[in-house]
Order: structure tokens, then C-alpha cells, then sequence
């Protein structure tokens, strides 16, 4: 597993990682989320053993990353976002030299196994450089696997991916998992859906959510999202001066609005009588149900 303990990581005065903890467990695929600058590739870099931390502590395998730097990287598998490959090597050639960095035993046999396992077959004699992203995308998943680790850092594994390859990642992320612990960073809410058992969401250096994927919908019940389509363009600063608890107004497209209140207050009647006495025609209004993005953006939209 990994287990991040009070992790703390300070640049100057700014607290990049704030004392967070959680666990990613084995055989299951934890989702890390985060906006951008939240800290999220900070815990990374810490967790690959390529930052140190102020303070703080994070287990790869039962292996500190910090005192135990070789064993814990002995233990784990590294996809960053970008990906860098040299791509003038060969697949097989490619494969073979990070297998030789690792010395791992029975390479050639090794090489055939993680080739067949990332669906590489047909394309082990090309260049990488030849390779579309799809396929780079699985060599870089192959050099993560040659030395068969336990725990697995995917930072961005589908970016830039067209919607056949997408699935077709995910659907080898979630055959690794079976036996693997994966730690998965995606700003891809759809794909938590997918493919993630756990979420842990991230924001200015604080774990904000730390839960079942399943359960991630119960979080930040402090807002209640009301779609409005109106028949004709409207003023929206008529409903704000109506209205002073609305927390967010925003345009969607044509004459389609999204009206953000707290929870515990149910516009709709008043908003029908306002159309009234405005003449405008209110042509659907419904509640919108909580999704992994909702809850996304209502958690990371404020300080904390």
C-alpha cells in the first residue's frame, strides 16, 4: 500500500502540502484530485522520492521513502504525465534497458509478459518515436510494469488521448489494479467514475475529501443547484437583487442558467412569480443531481 503520514512540504512560506494523511490501499485504485497548484504533484514527487519532505513521512510497501529510498522504488511503478520516452529505441530495445536498470531477472521472458499484458504485440519492432499516444501511452505503463512492482504512481494517464484509446487504458489500469495498489491523479472526473475505488481530493495543501468513490455524491450538501431555461434572453441582475442568497449565477448557453443557493432554500416558487411579473416564460426548471464534479468544484471553490 502507500501511506501517507502528516505530510508536510514547505517552499520559502508557502505551505505547498499542508500535514495531510491517507491510505491507498492494495487491489484498489485510489483517485487523486486536486486543482491546479493544490499540491497534488507535490505529494508525488515526494511519494517517487524525487522531493524531500519537510515533514512528515510516506510508505511505499512498508518502505520509507525517505530512509529507504531503494527499496521503496524497487517497489513501485512511475508513469508521469509526460511520459518521456526515447523515442528512437525500439519497444523491445526500450524495455529492455529499463529492465537492465532494474535488474530483473529473466528479462527476455519479462519483456514478453508486460508486451502481451499492454497490448504492444503488433507494435514490439517500431520505433517509439513511429508509436501514436495510445500506444506510447502503453509503453510507458510496459516500463512501469517490467519490474513487476507492487504499488503504481499513474499521473495523468489518459490526457491527450482520443475516446477509443481512453477506454482502452483505463480498461488495462483496472486489469493491473487486481493486483496492485494504484495511485491515480486525473482531472478527469468521468474517469474516478470509471475506474476509481477511493477519492482523495486535495486544495491549497489540505485533504478536502477522503472517501469511497460511491459515496463521494453525500459530500458538500451545503449548495443546491437549480437549472433554469428560460423562452427568452432574461437580466440576470434581477434575479440577484431579488434574490440575496443566491451564491452563483452563471450563463450556460442560449437562454439555459445555473442558479447556486444553500441548501436549505428552494427558489423555484419565487422564481416562477418573478417571471410573472417580469413576462418572461420559464420553460424548465429542475434541481440537478450531485456528481463527482459538483462536489469537485463546491470543495475546491473556496479557501480553506
Amino acid at each position: 500500500m502507500i501511506k501517507v503520514s502528516n505530510l508536510t512540504k514547505i517552499y520559502g512560506v508557502q505551505k505547498a502540502v499542508d500535514n495531510i494523511s491517507f491510505v491507498a490501499e492494495t487491489g484498489k485504485i485510489t483517485g487523486f484530485l486536486g486543482p491546479n497548484g493544490a499540491g497534488k504533484s507535490t505529494t508525488m514527487k515526494i511519494a517517487t522520492g524525487y522531493l524531500k519532505a519537510t515533514a512528515g513521512t510516506i510508505e511505499i510497501a512498508g518502505f520509507n521513502i525517505a530512509t529507504q529510498t531503494q527499496e521503496a522504488q524497487k517497489s513501485l511503478g512511475y508513469l508521469p504525465e509526460n511520459n518521456p520516452l526515447y523515442l528512437d529505441m525500439y519497444v523491445r530495445e526500450y524495455l529492455s534497458f529499463m529492465g537492465k536498470i532494474y535488474k530483473v531477472a529473466h528479462l527476455e521472458n519479462r519483456i514478453k509478459e508486460v508486451i502481451e499484458m499492454c497490448g504492444l504485440e503488433r507494435e514490439a519492432h517500431k520505433k517509439v518515436g513511429m508509436l501514436s499516444k495510445g500506444y506510447r501511452q502503453r509503453v510507458g505503463l510496459a516500463q512501469a510494469l517490467i519490474h513487476n512492482p507492487s504499488v503504481m504512481i499513474l499521473d495523468e494517464p489518459t490526457t491527450g488521448l482520443d475516446p477509443n484509446q481512453i477506454i482502452e487504458i483505463r480498461n488495462l489500469i483496472k486489469q493491473i489494479a487486481q493486483e496492485k495498489t494504484i495511485l491515480l491523479s486525473t482531472h478527469i472526473m468521468q474517469e474516478v467514475q470509471a475506474i476509481c475505488d477511493q477519492v482523495v481530493i486535495i486544495h491549497l495543501g489540505k485533504i478536502v475529501a477522503n472517501t469511497p468513490v460511491n459515496e463521494i455524491t453525500k459530500l458538500a450538501q451545503t449548495e443546491r443547484i437549480l437549472k433554469v431555461e428560460f423562452a427568452e434572453k432574461i437580466d440576470e441582475n434581477i434575479i440577484t437583487k431579488n434574490f440575496e442568497k443566491i451564491l452563483q449565477i452563471q450563463h450556460i448557453a442560449g437562454n439555459l442558467w445555473e442558479i447556486r443557493t444553500p441548501s436549505d432554500i428552494d427558489l423555484r416558487a419565487d422564481l416562477f412569480q418573478l417571471a410573472k411579473v417580469q413576462n418572461w416564460t420559464i420553460l424548465e426548471i429542475k434541481h440537478e443531481e450531485k456528481t463527482i464534479e459538483n462536489v469537485f468544484r463546491e470543495l475546491t471553490r473556496t479557501s480553506i
